[in-house]
C-alpha cells in the first residue's frame, strides 16, 4: 500500500510530463473510481483544462487546474499514477486516462479499484477527507507537545495513533514499523503510557525517516512508467517492517510479527521492551 514517500514519488515523476499541458479528452473506463461528480460530468468538465501542477497532501495528491478547478486523487492500497506517451503498453488494470496536448497520457490503474478520484470547482467543498489529515511530517507544529496533547491521553495503541490520519498526515504500517523501532517503542504500548521524552523522540524520527525513506525512493519518470508506477527502491533500507524471523539489527535478537489493531506489526522484543 503506497504511503507518503511512495506518493511523493509518484508526484515527483508524473508531474514534470503533465504540468503546462491542456487535457484534450478524459477516457473512464470504470466509472465507480469518479467519487465526484459522476463520471461523465468529470469526462465533460476536464476537457480543455490545463494542468498547473501536482501537489501532495499526506496520501492524495491534487492536480490543480487553470480556470480554479482541482482533481484530488487516492491511491487507496493498490492504485498507481504514471505519465506514459500515447501507444505505451497499457496496464491491463487501467481506469482512467487523461489524454494530454502533447500526446502524453495521465493513466490510473487499480487492480483492486479501491482508488477514487474527485473534481471539486473553485466554489466547491472538498469533502474527498483531504481536509481532515493531520500535519505534515515536517511541518514545525509536530512536536513533542502537540502529540502529548493530540493523543497522550488516549487509550489506543500507539501505533494506532500513528495510522490515524487526523493525527499525522502520510503514515501507513510499512513507517510506523520504522519509526516505532527507531523509537525503540512497542507497537502495542497505549498511547497514554508514553513519556514526554519518548513523545519527543517520535516528534523527531517522523519527518527525519519520511524523509529519508522518500529520498532513497526517487526514480526517474522513464523509470517510474517502466516500473508501472510500483517499483519502490526503499524496500532494501527497511529495517524491520516484513522481517519478522530475522535478526534485529540493533542486538540480534529474532524480530516478531503481532496484530496491533488490526494490522501486522514486527518489532524488536529487546529494543522495543
Amino acid at each position: 500500500m503506497p504511503e507518503l514517500p511512495e506518493i511523493e514519488t509518484t508526484r515527483r515523476a508524473v508531474e514534470p510530463l503533465v504540468a503546462g499541458r491542456t487535457i484534450e479528452s478524459v477516457d473512464v473506463r470504470h466509472p465507480g473510481v469518479i467519487a465526484h461528480p459522476d463520471a461523465t460530468t468529470f469526462a465533460e468538465r476536464l476537457t480543455g483544462r490545463t494542468v498547473l501542477g501536482i501537489n501532495r497532501r499526506g496520501k492524495y495528491l491534487v492536480a490543480c487546474l487553470d480556470d480554479g478547478s482541482h482533481v484530488t486523487m487516492h491511491m487507496r492500497m493498490t492504485g498507481c499514477l504514471v505519465a506514459a506517451p500515447t501507444g505505451y503498453p497499457e496496464d491491463r488494470h487501467t481506469h482512467v486516462v487523461l489524454h494530454m496536448d502533447d500526446g502524453t497520457e495521465m493513466r490510473f490503474s487499480d487492480m483492486r479499484r479501491f482508488g477514487r478520484f474527485w473534481l471539486f470547482g473553485p466554489d466547491e467543498e472538498d469533502d474527498s477527507g483531504i481536509g481532515r489529515l493531520g500535519p505534515e511530517p515536517d511541518d514545525p507544529s509536530l512536536d513533542a507537545g502537540y502529540l502529548e496533547e493530540r493523543i497522550g491521553g488516549s487509550h489506543r495503541a500507539i501505533k494506532e495513533c500513528l495510522l490515524d490520519q487526523t493525527v499525522v498526515a502520510g503514515i501507513g504500517n510499512i513507517y510506523s514499523d520504522e519509526i516505532l523501532f527507531e523509537t525503540g517503542i512497542d507497537p502495542a504500548r497505549p498511547a497514554n503510557s508514553l513519556t514526554h521524552e519518548e513523545f519527543g523522540r517520535l516528534a523527531h524520527a517522523i519527518p527525519e525517516l519520511l524523509g529519508y525513506f522518500t529520498e532513497t525512493n526517487l526514480v526517474t519518470p522513464d523509470e517510474h512508467l517502466a516500473g508501472k508506477g510500483r517499483d519502490y527502491r526503499n524496500t532494501p533500507f527497511l529495517r524491520v517492517y516484513g522481517h519478522a524471523g530475522k535478526p534485529c539489527p540493533r542486538c540480534g535478537e529474532t524480530m516478531v510479527r503481532s496484530v496491533v489493531g488490526g494490522r501486522g506489526s514486527v518489532r524488536c522484543p529487546r529494543c522495543q521492551r
